[in-house]
């Protein structure tokens, strides 16, 4: 008997080690794939002129590291070269600076960039979701209330959208 709990326990504990091992592993390989992108990218853009996606690319990677006011610059730069490119796809740009601005609590300049991606692209749910988040920020829960439920017309599983709507619908209705 005493045997058998001691085989559980090790085979427990073999389990959490290998869940932990391979976490651990996919993690550092995210992080390396992520910081050579980010060398590579901003390596090529001091030296020359990028493309939207490159822009965009860095931008995107500033973000994730948290430092929006590069992110900014860069997303700004990701739209100049999208109108010089003739670039019609500017809705996940529009939404990154906006995201950038809410991160830097400018809900205004967000809200402002997040249109200027529904515009570009009125199904995109991510911006929709983002509007509505930066709607709640500044007390406007009527605004954020119908984004929400513009997202769930395109996404009715969006969990995000589900959970928000139920729970404004609640504050609207007082």
């Amino acid at each position: 008997m005493d045997s058998n709990l001691a085989v559980i326990y090790l085979s427990i504990l073999v389990g959490l080690l290998l869940f932990t091992f391979i976490n651990v592993f996919r993690q550092i390989f995210k992080t390396r794939k992520l910081e050579s992108s980010f060398s590579r990218l901003r390596k090529k853009l001091t030296k020359e002129q990028g493309t939207a996606q490159e822009y965009y690319e860095l931008g995107s990677i500033y973000t994730e590291k948290k430092v929006y006011s590069q992110a900014i610059t860069l997303f700004q730069k990701a739209l100049k070269a999208a109108e010089e490119e003739g670039e019609e796809n500017i809705a996940a740009i529009y939404n990154g600076l906006g995201y950038a601005y809410f991160a830097q609590e400018q809900y205004d300049l967000a809200i402002r960039n997040y249109k200027e991606a529904l515009k570009s692209k009125p199904d995109y749910v991510t911006a929709l979701n983002n509007i509505a988040h930066a709607y709640e920020k500044k007390k406007l829960n009527v605004q954020a209330l119908q984004s929400y439920e513009e997202a769930l017309k395109y996404d009715p599983k969006n969990s995000i959208a589900k959970r928000r709507a139920e729970s404004l619908r609640r504050l609207v209705s007082v």
